[in-house]
């Protein structure tokens, strides 16, 4: 197995700990989990196709070791004080990440999606995942919609007048991806994202999902497998990804609130 810091190098394109949960050195307990809970949402495998999902996995399994060597008092003190990492004593580097990821946050409801979306949609903190988003794609709409949470072709033109007043007040560079995007390709991502839409909506009925009701019962009778299709975050977004999870849970009956 590569080592911690390798893969952060990898796959974070840095090995400073704090910087791939984004959080201060200082950062609280309550921080550090934040920070890993925002961040696990943003690179969960459920979000990319097949052809991504392996690298994806890796980087979702590298996350939860960052951030479970930060939460060991002891662990975290030695990284401050030395910037070394104690593999040779890391009992957890065989750990499930997904049970784990499980054990920290409770299951989410589609009543929770609903409010977590109608609450970070407009917010400040969308609005500087936004900037992000669009520096580190260079202005491509693909990507910018496929990172902010939450996101689908239906924010597009709300994101492209708020990047314009951004680029306009010098705040954000001017990329030509952006502002010479042509018509075809806006066009290819709208009936993509339709098609998703109706494989996902055929993939709910399959699953008897109608409701918030009969998706607490899917949720219910389907606990002991992650092909559940709102067994997590990213599962019940189908409407956007459209692809269940596909390996087993176990243990989900423990829960924790954020």
């Amino acid at each position: 197995m590569s080592s911690l810091l390798e893969n952060c190098r990898n796959y974070f394109d840095t090995d400073n700990l704090y910087k791939i949960l984004k959080v201060e050195k200082t950062a609280t307990e309550k921080e550090l989990k934040k920070g890993y809970h925002r961040q696990s949402l943003a690179v969960h495998p459920d979000r990319v196709g097949k052809d991504k999902k392996d690298e994806a996995t890796q980087k979702f399994q590298t996350l939860g070791r960052v951030y479970n060597l930060l939460q060991d008092k002891t662990r975290r003190e030695i990284y401050d004080e030395t910037g070394d990492i104690d593999e040779e004593n890391d009992v957890t580097q065989d750990r499930d990440w997904y049970d784990y990821w499980r054990l920290l946050f409770h299951q989410i409801t589609m009543t929770d999606i609903k409010n977590y979306k109608e609450k970070y949609q407009g917010s400040e903190e969308e609005l500087k995942d936004l900037k992000e988003a669009y520096i580190d794609a260079e202005g491509d709409m693909d990507v910018i919609i496929d990172s902010v949470l939450c996101a689908t072709v239906d924010d597009e033109q709300r994101f492209r007048d708020i990047l314009a007043d951004l680029i306009k007040k010098k705040e954000i560079p001017k990329f030509k991806a952006f502002t010479n995007e042509k018509k075809s390709k806006k066009n290819a991502r709208k009936q993509k994202a339709d098609e998703e839409a109706k494989e996902a909506e055929a993939h709910a009925k399959k699953l008897g999902i109608s409701d918030e009701h009969s998706l607490t019962a899917l949720i219910r009778k389907r606990q002991d497998s992650r092909q559940a299709a709102s067994n997590d975050f990213f599962a019940q977004l189908e409407a956007k990804y459209a692809e269940p999870a596909k390996k087993k849970s176990k243990g989900d009956g423990k829960k924790k609130k954020k």
